[in-house]
């Protein structure tokens, strides 16, 4: 349960590597957000598991008690250095994902990285994204916009943050890439 100096290295290269993605999907959201917000009121948050996947990544491949945490956050606050639209509130928004990832883990006692318990982490900082938007950002907003905004961070975090993430990880382990790590053992087993 101790952290490594391998394991402080390789969640901050990926974190790092994830705020590059934020920073990209800043730019990109607008576009997106544009075309899903006449669908449906709220509708726009389908996409936030761009900015969800950091903190699953980093725990599904370290493995730590705070390695979700940590991922969200550092991508986050490289991402606000790296100039993004959105300022300092990303090192809130980063906290509050990651700790919505944390959580979930915790709940499984960082003992069981399986496909579901992935997908219930990016499930978690879906909640926590919506939850903490809807305070900051639309405050005052009506009923069939907050239930449509939670459902659809909900179904990207699972989607993105979770199943992807968890994708991303195998596909890692393949390449030996992760043969430091137990989650890169796990998979070599299994092959």
């Amino acid at each position: 349960m101790r952290w490594r100096v391998v394991d402080i290295v390789v969640a901050s290269v990926i974190a790092v590597a994830s705020s590059v993605v934020f920073f990209a999907w800043n730019i990109a959201h607008d576009g997106v957000s544009s075309l899903l917000k006449p669908l449906l009121p709220g509708l726009q948050a389908a996409d936030g598991g761009m900015w969800l996947f950091a903190g699953v990544l980093v725990a599904l491949v370290v493995r730590k008690p705070g390695a979700a945490l940590y991922g969200e956050f550092v991508a986050a606050a490289i991402s606000a250095l790296l100039g993004g639209q959105y300022g300092a509130t990303v090192l809130l928004s980063g906290l509050v994902q990651g700790l919505g990832a944390e959580l979930v883990f915790l709940l499984f006692f960082y003992s069981s990285w399986r496909v579901w318990v992935a997908i219930l982490a990016g499930i978690g900082a879906g909640i926590a994204k919506a939850a903490f938007e809807l305070v900051v950002w639309y405050p005052g907003a009506d009923t069939l916009f907050m239930t449509v905004y939670v459902a659809a961070s909900i179904v990207s975090g699972a989607v993105i943050a979770g199943f992807l993430s968890w994708l991303a990880v195998r596909g890692l382990a393949k390449t030996g890439a992760l043969d430091r790590f137990a989650s890169g053992r796990e998979y070599s087993a299994h092959v």
